[in-house]
């Protein structure tokens, strides 16, 4: 007998697990890590290829069928495509994808394509040098261009770039962004700027909202059309210019919260599992992989953390709580 979905007290069934690989990076982003004195989790607390894979299963075997491969950088994890070609092989799995910051892509894409790597995200915040040096606090923009490269030229046809929306950043990067993903066939996404930075320097003000990035594009580019999403899960709303090619997308975590028909579930590098981008309770999975627990118990501890999975994450309410790790802890 197949096991019963992962159903939430809201209905919501889970289907899209996030895997963080690690929590290192080899840029600072300000909106996702401190600028130095970082304290990386040991080698040996982080879950071995053998665990993940086990983790997996179990939760395949619940419906789970979309995996999301996430950091830190993942690609600074040694011997990815081996992780991403024991998962495409667990029965159940649709489909394997990366989130990236692309500096380490071009050395790793055909690799990653051969093992069976569906999709990629490519975060790229801006065009300039100069405001991705003050974005990422590291140089890197010729490597992502690259890697961006590499990964069409060895067959990746479904790329979207990932811009985080700061106010005060990222309204001269709009448009060139929109422009460059046109003229090399790629989606490009903003996403509201989370209350997940390390420095915890967060605030509303900070956010350029979706809505006003769709009339920055609409005033400069053109009208924008909205599409019928495939996924209704996905967490993009995402648009397609009247006059020519190109789609964009807008997550709106902020201004417009899609808690309401969430799929995901997360699972930390170190083996902590996560109902909540912005949960501030985690379940250890890590515990039972290395206790000698069975897989039966280990599906009960998953869905314990999917029980407990409240309504929504509230950043807009007086009750909010920020998590106690910051990004690069999690899992983006």
């Amino acid at each position: 007998m197949m096991p019963a979905p992962l159903v939430d007290a809201f209905g919501r069934v889970h289907t899209n697990l996030r895997v963080s690989v690690t929590d290192r990076c080899n840029i600072r982003c300000f909106y996702c890590m401190p600028a130095e004195n970082i304290r990386f989790k040991p080698r040996d607390e982080l879950l071995t290829f053998e665990e993940i894979e086990r983790f997996v299963r179990v939760v395949a075997a619940m419906g789970v069928d979309k995996i999301r491969l996430t950091g830190g950088e993942p690609l600074v994890r040694h011997d990815l495509p081996v992780l991403v070609r024991k998962l495409a092989e667990v029965p159940g799995i649709r489909e394997v994808a990366l989130t990236t910051n692309a500096l380490l892509l071009a050395e790793h894409a055909a690799a990653l394509k051969e093992a069976g790597l569906s999709r990629l995200n490519i975060s790229l915040d801006s065009l300039e040098p100069e405001t991705f040096r003050r974005i990422a606090r590291r140089d890197g923009l010729d490597k992502v261009l690259a890697g961006i490269f590499a990964a069409q030229k060895v067959g990746f046809a479904s790329i979207k770039l990932n811009a985080v929306a700061l106010r005060g950043i990222t309204e001269p990067e709009v448009v060139p962004l929109c422009q460059f993903a046109r003229r090399h066939g790629l989606e490009m996404r903003f996403i509201e700027f989370m209350p997940l930075d390390a420095d915890g320097n967060w605030d509303n003000e900070q956010v350029l909202t979706g809505g006003r990035l769709r009339e920055i594009i609409e005033a400069e580019i053109g009208p924008l059309v909205p599409l019928v999403s495939e996924d209704p899960a996905q967490p993009a709303t995402d648009y397609a210019f009247a006059e020519g090619e190109g789609r964009i997308g807008f997550i709106n975590p902020v201004t417009q919260p899609f808690c309401h028909r969430c799929n995901r579930l997360r699972l930390t590098a170190e083996g902590q599992v996560r109902n909540c981008l912005f949960s501030t309770e985690e379940w250890d999975a890590r515990q039972l992989l290395r206790g000698g627990a069975s897989d039966e118990q280990l599906a009960l501890l998953v869905r314990e953390s999917v029980g407990a999975k409240k309504a929504g994450h509230g950043i807009n309410s007086d009750k909010f709580l920020k998590p106690g790790r910051a990004m690069y802890q999690i899992g983006g």
